[in-house]
């Protein structure tokens, strides 16, 4: 990511023009962090009120920070963990009672370990219901492409330290997935390196992957599809009017690059970035460009169609690094912005990507702060409620609710879990269809990663109307396959007991309903 500096100060502008002479990957400059206000010249867009577009809520509680919101994961317990950009702190938002986010609130959660205050970093929520973080462009906001990591035990709120692969001096800015295996896998940033690791309990070890990569991992992202693959566009080679393709196999562990190149130019040459890619519900990707094209990608057919440019608005606009996520519906929102880097202000659109040769973009409304921000500052991350969670490094966090409906296939359904539970229990099982999705949910261009593809057990009291969430783990991880997959939850002690209905929820799309009892 590389945008003027705008206004972080003036020594972070002068490391950051001495860092970038010996920059082990392509840098992405520093966010503005400088607060925000609603420019009267350009106030945010805001749809006819009769158009597709969803709307935007600012939150009741703001972020307690530093006002440097960054990257949010969604924990298996429906609750929320954000980052606060440069520092070892992080934050957790829990829905109300109604399971409102919007009304949610907000507890500090333990620190990182001492020295480690990354930005653009690898994450990953793990099965077993820990979190890995990797890497980091930055640390306390000095360019540094670090190697540290750590890993988060959710049951005691605690962070341990992770060694990083043997030999790597850097991780930084990388992207990583969590393989249909139920394994973490990660890029370093600045070579073509890649590690598998294998986790028990707090000890992290590492193991060599990805044989064969056409040019190293910078600036690229990885989309996961079915059959445990992962597809990427390359960004340091061939940078013309088309791009490579390759694909690696989890079985094999090796990248083919592909017969077919991208139809049109996706990665800004100037600064090797690229846009995301996300995988949608109808088995299709849409590449978003570090440029003004979109594309369309059939992992089936191997086959690539050219989609329409992202819309002029005052201008040309890309999606260098910017975030986009996929909506129930299918629908794509995502937020872009002028020239790569070139400061605001952020446009958000939602593309329909009906099939391959049938797409359209449609501007929508925008949050308060987008006039003051370019898009690689945005995160977009898919809540258990259907809405999506927008956090900007600017300082404003966001939520949009869309209109659509759920896309039918995308629909998880629970095949068995018992009619009684207990609350305060551990290890209940639940079997079905779809719990690990059709998509991530959330994309980025390469250095944020927040999938939701894992399944929540939200359970409401037919009484009351209160919504408590179980702590799921054990689940299946990849891209549905469309086969029955089983997963254990655990019942907080404090939900409430009695009639009760329980959904699971993927990518903020819930199941039927199973009337249960809880004890």
């Amino acid at each position: 990511m590389r945008s003027g500096l705008s206004v972080f100060a003036a020594a972070a502008a002068a490391l950051l023009s001495t860092s970038a002479l010996a920059s082990p990957g392509h840098q992405t400059p520093l966010p503005s962090h400088h607060g925000w206000t609603v420019d009267p010249a350009h106030p945010p867009y805001t749809a006819p009120a009769n158009s597709a577009s969803g709307t935007w809520s600012a939150l009741t509680n703001a972020f307690p920070g530093s006002g440097f919101p960054d990257t949010s994961l969604l924990l298996t317990d429906g609750t929320v963990m954000m980052h606060d950009g440069c520092t070892t702190d992080w934050y957790r938002l829990t829905p109300d009672n109604t399971g409102s986010y919007v009304n949610g609130s907000w507890t500090k959660m333990a620190s990182m370990p001492s020295g480690y205050s990354p930005l653009y970093f690898a994450s990953q929520v793990l099965p077993d219901g820990h979190v890995i973080i990797n890497g980091g462009e930055y640390i306390n906001c000095s360019a540094v492409w670090t190697n540290k990591g750590a890993l988060y035990d959710t049951a005691t709120n605690t962070w341990t330290t992770v060694t990083p692969p043997s030999g790597w001096t850097h991780i930084g800015d990388a992207q990583s997935v969590v393989r249909a295996d139920g394994n973490y896998m990660v890029a370093n940033c600045c070579s073509q390196q890649e590690a598998i690791a294998t986790i028990s309990g707090t000890s992290v070890t590492w193991t060599s992957t990805g044989t064969g990569k056409g040019d190293e991992n910078d600036e690229e992202g990885w989309t996961q599809i079915p059959g445990g693959m992962i597809f990427t566009v390359d960004a340091n080679r061939d940078l013309g009017s088309q791009n490579d393709v390759e694909i690696y196999s989890e079985s094999s562990g090796a990248w083919t690059t592909q017969s077919t190149k991208t139809p049109v130019s996706c990665t800004d040459p100037g600064s090797h970035e690229i846009g995301p890619a996300p995988l949608l519900p109808n088995g299709l990707i849409y590449q978003l460009c570090g440029t003004a094209h979109t594309a369309v990608y059939d992992p089936v057919a191997a086959t690539w169609t050219t989609g329409p440019d992202v819309p002029n608005v005052g201008g040309s606009l890309d999606i260098a690094d910017g975030p986009a996520a996929v909506l129930p519906d299918g629908n794509v929102l995502f937020q872009a912005s002028p020239g790569v880097f070139q400061g605001g202000p952020s446009h958000f659109f939602e593309a329909t990507v009906t099939d391959a040769n049938n797409v359209t973009i449609t501007q929508v409304s925008e949050p308060a702060s987008a006039s003051g921000q370019n898009s690689y500052e945005g995160r977009l991350m898919v809540l258990p409620s259907g809405q999506v969670l927008w956090a900007s490094d600017v300082g404003d966090v966001e939520i949009y609710t869309p209109q659509g409906k759920p896309a039918k296939n995308a629909i998880p359904k629970i095949k068995k879990v018992k009619a009684s539970l207990t609350v305060g229990s551990s290890n209940n099982k639940i079997s079905g269809f779809g719990f690990n999705g059709l998509t991530f949910g959330g994309y980025y261009g390469d250095d944020v990663q927040q999938s939701t593809n894992y399944p929540i057990v939200r359970i409401t009291n037919v009484g009351s109307g209160h919504v408590c969430f179980g702590k799921t783990h054990n689940y299946a991880t990849g891209i549905s396959d469309g086969s029955l997959t089983n997963a254990k939850f655990d019942i907080p002690a404090t939900c409430e007991t009695g009639a009760s209905n329980l959904q699971v929820v993927v990518n903020g799309i819930a199941s039927k309903v199973k009337a249960v009892t809880l004890n």
